[in-house]
């Protein structure tokens, strides 16, 4: 895949597939948005350092992952407030749906208390945390939140989400080369960034329930 996103990395088709591949994750939690990022940034680092030589391949570099970045980062929030009218105009269909995933249940759990306290911040750590995303939007609009509450919290998850997985993917390419080592470490940060989040939204959970 990497050789395959190598070849695109230079048309306009890159932006199509992590495009699509960010909008729809939130409706399949298990399509590797994350994971084709930061392949994406990885081949397109890699495409530069081939055209332009090793010396100036930094500064070419920049314009490609700040395309990339704009794009996941849009995308992410499209695919938030897609979901958030849908389940707002059809709240019972989608419980129902959540209901049928044991993924989609399980993190609904974790994330109930804190999304009914409504804080913003919950929104970014989401978007990192496995089935986050599409429980947080979901959630939003069964519950009627409003846009004003919602939408900013979702455009800063999503520009932070993109912007760390476009880094991770450019770094590693950087340090290791493009290769599928740079591309397996950069994999492996973003699964621990999504380890930590999971830790952290569960805190204040655990810390409650042992106040009572």
């Amino acid at each position: 895949m990497l050789e395959q996103l190598g070849a695109l990395a230079d048309t306009p088709w890159i932006y199509v597939i992590v495009g699509l591949s960010v909008l729809l994750d939130v409706f399949v939690p298990v399509l590797p948005s994350g994971v084709l990022v930061i392949t994406a940034a990885t081949a397109a680092a890699g495409s530069a350092a081939d055209a332009v030589g090793d010396a100036a391949h930094g500064h070419a570099d920049l314009p490609n992952m700040f395309a990339l970045v704009m794009c996941a980062a849009t995308a992410s929030v499209l695919g938030d407030m897609v979901a958030y009218r849908l389940a707002w105009r059809g709240g019972d269909r989608f419980d129902r749906a959540i209901a049928r995933s044991r993924r989609l249940t399980a993190a609904q759990e974790r994330l109930g208390t804190a999304l009914l306290r409504g804080g913003g911040p919950l929104v970014v750590l989401a978007r990192f945390a496995p089935a986050g995303r599409s429980v947080v939007s979901l959630g939003a609009g069964v519950m009627h939140r409003r846009v004003a509450e919602f939408l900013p919290w979702s455009a800063l998850a999503g520009l932070t989400w993109a912007a760390y997985s476009v880094s991770l993917g450019y770094f590693g390419g950087q340090w290791l080369g493009a290769s599928w080592l740079s591309t397996a470490v950069s994999v492996f940060a973003l699964f621990a960034a999504g380890a930590g989040a999971v830790f952290l939204m569960k805190r204040p959970e655990e810390r409650e329930a042992r106040a009572q």
